[in-house]
């Protein structure tokens, strides 16, 4: 699944120790915006430091977000994780201020109405 838009928030980092290997972990939350009418955001994290370090991810970038979606169960609660798995920079090519502007194109159908016209058919 991919979601794009604008990073708005970046949350802290979270570290620990997994109980069964003993290896060390490290995981960070952000959040994205999309410019939709109605815009929406979503809350992704990026385990690992190797992902972090190679993402990079900058507050006001925009992100297009690669994510897969799982769900966690906790003391009979269930828990939905986003995770990014990959993330690509949406690039905005500038407007050249130097071209010009087409112009718009021609009216297709209509009539064009001219004084003095023969057939007058309004009633007022």
């Amino acid at each position: 699944m991919e979601f794009s838009g604008k990073i708005i928030a970046i949350l802290p980092q979270k570290s620990g120790v997994a109980k069964s290997t003993g290896n060390e972990w490290i995981a960070q939350e952000f959040v994205v915006e999309n410019h939709d009418q109605y815009p929406k955001k979503m809350c992704f994290g990026v385990f690992g430091a190797d992902k972090l370090e190679q993402f990079a991810i900058q507050m006001g970038e925009e992100l297009n977000v690669s994510f897969d979606i799982d769900a966690h169960q906790w003391q009979d609660r269930w828990f939905n994780s986003i995770r990014a798995w990959k993330v690509e920079r949406v690039t905005v090519a500038p407007a050249d201020a130097g071209a010009p502007i087409p112009p718009p194109p021609p009216p297709t159908g209509a009539q064009e109405f001219v004084s003095g016209d023969v057939k007058d058919d309004l009633p007022f």
